[in-house]
């Protein structure tokens, strides 16, 4: 088979017919809408998901020579061979190029693996192997996510501010966008808790400041770190405020948008993996499970019960039957479960301490809600650690 050339296709607007309506033609699917094609899928049997695209049309029925009027670009994505090889035949005859899903050699186009990193796209053919191409393509996705491998003539990222949750602690549970845009940052202001992996892999050029170290004199730790961000930005830099966890969840992270939109300074916000679901998870515990748990409560554990600042009602947390999520509750384990005990919550209810989750550090501790303060003074819990009470607490694999 002879090589390939390489082209981008202008589909907006224009006619891209995807017969079959399966799993291929449901991958295929996303970039040709995002291309802004009109699409006309025909299937006998389209999957739910390849029906639920918005934008498209889809025509249920088998496929039938005269299907490809006006096409631009077509794909044949079933699973006969029959009718892949028909589909083929029609495209040819109208001159219309056409992939052909189950064996590439005898379409007239191929689709590559495909990738994205700022406004490039990039595409990887690797002459029909299919595993390679796409291996391919994720190296390079991570390369220019992590900044090994530099476009030098992209343009710099627009100063702004980008809060950014960096997960649970694992450097690998950074969302693919949170890692881009560190690796586009010229200053990042760090947080404890953030993963400190992914600080060690910025260049020597980027600044990094940890959120711990800001003087802030006579005002308040977050306000000092707010005008960090600002000032930064309005410096012309684009700033990495590099969290732990999610930037929502017990992050302050709308209090930094917040003053951020007030100076004016361009900020968005990209989402983590939250220590409060993630940890459980890496630990084999899930916070729901059909039939045992219909609800979850994330609690913060910064104030002890009956505190004057607390907000939360540990009358009505004793009576749940569902999940409860502690966090930064590690040195008041003891004063948590006994408001827990004297508001209903049974004494052998199974509970979970997870310190470091996610780390491979990471250890559980189980024991029962009755004795869960002794557990953790006994076994010298430390912090960051995850407290989970709940039926779920007490799940192992093999439950």
């Amino acid at each position: 088979m002879s090589g390939h050339y390489l082209v981008g296709l202008d589909l907006a607007g224009r006619r891209v017919v995807v017969v079959g309506g399966g799993s291929v033609a449901q991958r295929r699917l996303p970039n040709l809408i995002a291309a802004g094609a009109v699409v006309h899928v025909i299937a006998v049997d389209p999957t739910p998901a390849v029906e639920s695209f918005q934008g498209i049309t889809v025509t249920r029925r088998a496929y039938a020579d005269g299907d490809l009027e006006g096409a631009w670009y077509v794909m044949a994505c079933t699973d006969d061979p029959d009718v892949n090889a028909a589909v083929v035949a029609e495209a040819e005859r109208r001159h219309t190029f056409c992939v052909r899903a189950d064996d590439a050699r005898y379409g007239t186009a191929v689709t590559p693996a495909s990738g994205r990193h700022r406004d490039v796209q990039f595409g990887v053919l690797a002459g029909g192997d299919h595993k390679l191409s796409a291996a391919l393509r994720a190296a390079i996705s991570r390369a220019l996510a992590d900044g090994s491998l530099s476009v030098d003539d992209a343009e710099p990222h627009a100063p702004g501010v980008a809060l950014v949750g960096g997960g649970p602690g694992d450097p690998d549970l950074i969302t693919v966008r949170g890692q881009r845009l560190l690796a586009e940052a010229d200053v990042v202001v760090a947080d404890r808790l953030a993963p400190p992996e992914l600080l060690a892999e910025l260049g020597p050029q980027v600044e990094v400041i940890d959120a711990a170290k800001v003087p802030y004199g006579r005002a308040m730790k977050q306000e000092a770190i707010n005008d960090v961000l600002v000032t930064k930005a309005k410096e012309g830099k684009f700033v990495v405020r590099l969290k732990g966890g999610d930037p929502y969840v017990y992050g302050r992270g709308f209090e930094e948008l917040q003053a951020c939109v007030a100076a004016g300074v361009p900020v968005t916000v990209v989402p983590g993996i939250s220590s409060s679901i993630a940890a459980p998870a890496s630990a084999g515990i899930p916070v729901t499970h059909r039939g045992v748990t219909h609800e979850v409560v994330i609690a913060s554990g910064h104030v002890p019960p009956g505190h004057p600042d607390s907000l939360i009602d540990w009358s009505a947390m004793g009576r749940l039957r569902g999940t409860l999520v502690l966090m930064m509750a590690v040195e008041r384990v003891d004063l948590f479960a006994d408001a827990l005990l004297e508001a209903g919550r049974p004494a052998d209810t199974p509970v979970a301490l997870i310190e470091n989750g996610s780390l491979p550090t990471q250890r559980l501790l189980r024991t029962d809600l009755a004795h869960a303060a002794e557990v953790a003074a006994a076994e010298g819990l430390r912090p960051p650690a995850i407290v989970v009470i709940g039926e779920v607490a007490g799940f192992t694999e093999g439950s």
